[in-house]
Order: C-alpha cells, then structure tokens, then sequence
C-alpha cells in the first residue's frame, strides 16, 4: 500500500451535552472518514447518521435507499459499504462530478498505482522545468489569483492541464484529487464555507498537496474496494422535484437526505473557487445560469422578483393545507414588509415562499418512488429570517400528509446559531437541527 499524506485515523464522534446525534447534521465525522473525507463540504452530514438510519430501518442487502439531495455522495457511499443498493440525484454539476467519483471504486488497483506515479513524474518534471513567472495565467478569475500566489497558480496550472488529457477513469481520479488540494494550497484563508482573500496563511506547495491528497485517496479505495459485498451505487445528475421518466413507482425501501437548510446559504457560491480554477465559471452571471437556476430555492441570491406572481406560494399548497398556506402567507407578508426597514432589503419572503415550493414538489415526486410502509427521513434545520421564525419540520410535516404519507414524527439532534449570539445584526430566535420522518 502507499504511504499515506494525511492521516487514515477516523475523526470520534464529540458529544454535545451528552448526544452523540448532535453531530449527525453536520460533516464533522465524515472529515477524516475514507472517502468521505475526499472533498471537505460543509453542506455535507455525518455517514454515521447513515448507518443508524441503516440499522433503524432494518436494511440489508436487497433493499434499496434513495438520496433525493445526494450532495457528495455520503448516503451512497454508506450504503455500497453495506451492500444495499442505493440511488442519488445531485443537481448541482459541480457537485455531481464529486459524487460519482468518489463512488467509482471498479480500478484495476496495480495499473492505477503506476497511473499515479506517472502523472507525479511529469508534473514534477514540468514545474521543474518550467519558468513559473512566464506562465500565462490570465484565463484564472481575480479571486484565484487572491487566493494562490503566481508561482503556486502556476503549479496548479500545469498538474490541470496534464489531467485534462486524461482518459476516464482516470480523468475523474486525478482531477477530484486536484480539486481537493486547492484549499490545501492557498495562501489565503479559503476554510469552509467563506473565502477571505485578505486574510494571509503559510501558502502549501501545490504539487506536494497534490501528491498528499492523491495518496490519501488510493489507499481509502484500496482499502474499501477490496470488502466483500459491496452494491450499486448510481449517482444520477437531475432535478429531485421531478424524476419521472428518471425513477420508476415504488422502488425504494428508504429514503434519507438532508436538503439545503432555509438559511440563505449560497451552495452555487461555496464552491466558486473550485469552478472558477477549473474553468467551469467565470463569474456570478455564469454561476447563476448553470448552478443557482438548476437548485432548489433556499438563498436570496437565487430570487428575481418579478418571476413571482401577486400570490408567491403555489396553488397545490394552498389546495392541499390550507393550515399551512394561512400560516406561510402571513409570515411571507410579515417578510416583506421588514425588508423594506431593515438594511440589504434581503428577499426573505419570496426565499420562503420558493422554498416550501419546491420542498412541496420534492416531497410529491419522492412519495411516488417509494414502496408502502417505507419511511422518507430528512435532516432539517429550522429558520428565522428577520427574527420571523419558520417551523420548518411541522411545515414540511404538514405538506407530507397532504401529500399522502401516513405519519410523521420528529427527532431533536441539536440547538444552533449560539455562536452568532453576540452579532447585532443577527435574530435571538432558538434554532434547532433534527430529523423529521415520513412514513408513507
């Protein structure tokens, strides 16, 4: 096996209060994990709170599980690892590519080794040979040029011009390891989920965190790809408010997710940087055209006011509960009169108007594609744009028995948003994590 850069020990779970559930929404386990730990996604959860759902549920080779927001893959990975087949639709692109591979493990593993050698061997001998400083590196956006300095940028520009000659698989290997040594390169602080350019760290040659990443993700799949009994996996790009024609009736045993939180969280932003370095954007207008108007509403950033209509919620919502329109209507209008006094003028009130939309819709095509009796479980946060709190879970709730889901209940995983607590411009509105479950 190959000597690892970065270290194979598994991060503990860390108790909050005593609950070792509280970690379950957020990505802090799965930061050391194999495989999981390819792509640090702070919109990513915990694969443990996978494999409880696993256990939970009773699931076992021959059932089958669904991630309707499949995000970097951690269900799916969870499942292969256990021999339950498992499907995953991911409408972010960027994203998708992550996902799929990090769920490809069918490598000829001997030939993958000197693969990686080779291409360590010609990118160390094109840097050395190359005049960095004559390196043209004007295609790169301002922010990567913020964020990396010439010399490094250059670097990085020759390791992505070798993988892009690549051949699949191989392509989708190198340029996953590429992508997660980005952060790792910087000289600025480009931590997860803010990118501050200003703010100076000790820069990391980037063909030593190349190499180190490389390494890393071969021995996790050498060690996970040789287990007996691993399942399908199939990462699907599309839109999880409409799959028909994508994914048959009835077909899943289970369901797990965690969808975008309602709390303006930018996930077309978040990954800039990468995008912007790979050429797959170059500026906002880009990002919005092939990222934002492709996801589910959950940040003011995806709004144009004038795509909505006098009446923001669909009619479906108001057929099906009128309980829950009544309720959303009168936040939705108590939004828009506050974003007329409070500074920014944020959309707040179409952002949850879009929202419980589009979670209506996902809702409705998700119900078509599981079997009776099978449970639909969701990882949620709740949300309280301008102090004016949204009861996300018995919302969502609501919506599903309209739908037709027989019951739901509620688990409590963890209270949030203290350490804004001394923010002025923020809400004093409890928040909390947890996970809502659906039983058709």
């Amino acid at each position: 096996m190959a000597q690892l850069g970065l270290s194979l020990k598994t991060e503990k779970s860390i108790p909050v209060n005593g609950n070792l559930k509280a970690n379950y929404g957020t990505f802090r386990d799965s930061k050391t994990a194999p495989i999981h730990r390819w792509f640090q996604y702070p919109a990513g959860f915990s694969y443990k709170a996978v494999e409880e759902i696993v256990r939970q549920d009773g699931l076992c080779p021959g059932k089958t599980i669904y991630d309707p927001f499949m995000g970097t893959g951690t269900t799916l990975i969870v499942a292969k690892l256990q021999g339950i087949e498992s499907y995953g639709v991911e409408a972010h692109p960027f994203v998708y590519e992550i996902a799929s591979s990090k769920l490809y493990w069918d490598f000829e593993y001997e030939k993958l080794y000197f693969k990686i050698q080779e291409v360590i061997n010609k990118a160390s001998d094109l840097i050395n040979e190359a005049n960095l400083e004559q390196i043209d590196l004007s295609e790169y956006p301002e922010l990567i040029r913020k964020c990396l300095s010439d010399t490094n940028l250059a670097r990085l520009h020759i390791i992505r011009e070798i993988i892009k000659k690549k051949r699949e698989p191989y392509h989708a290997f190198f340029k996953t390891a590429l992508t997660c040594a980005l952060r790792i390169s910087s000289g600025a602080a480009t931590g997860w989920p803010y990118i501050a350019p200003k703010k100076k760290i000790r820069e990391t040659d980037g063909l030593v965190a190349f190499k180190q990443v490389l390494w890393m993700m071969y021995d996790d799949l050498y060690l996970y790809a040789h287990q007996k009994g691993l399942a399908s996996a199939h990462p699907i790009k599309g839109d999880s408010r409409n799959t028909i024609g994508t994914l048959e009736d009835g077909i899943f045993d289970c369901v797990f997710t965690s969808p975008p939180y309602l709390n303006n969280y930018d996930y077309a932003d978040r990954t800039r940087f990468e995008t912007y370095f790979w050429g797959f954007a170059r500026t906002w207008g880009e990002i919005t055209k092939k990222v934002r108007t492709q996801l589910i509403t959950s940040a003011t950033t995806q709004i144009n006011r004038g795509a909505f209509e006098a009446d923001p919620l669909d009619d479906a919502i108001q057929q099906g509960n009128r309980e829950v329109y009544n309720s959303l209507l009168e936040k939705i209008h108590k939004l828009s009169e506050l974003r007329l006094v409070r500074g920014g003028k944020k959309s707040y009130d179409l952002m949850v108007a879009g929202y419980h939309n589009d979670m209506f819709r996902v809702l409705s095509d998700t119900y078509r594609t599981i079997k009776k009796g099978a449970k639909f479980h969701l990882v949620l946060g709740d949300s309280a744009p301008y102090g004016v709190y949204i009861p996300i879970y018995e919302y969502i709730g609501k919506l599903g028995l309209t739908i037709g889901f027989s019951d739901y209940d509620f688990e409590l995983l963890r209270t949030r948003g203290g350490k804004w607590k001394n923010n002025p411009q923020r809400h004093s509105v409890k928040l909390s994590e947890g996970i809502l479950t659906l039983t058709k």
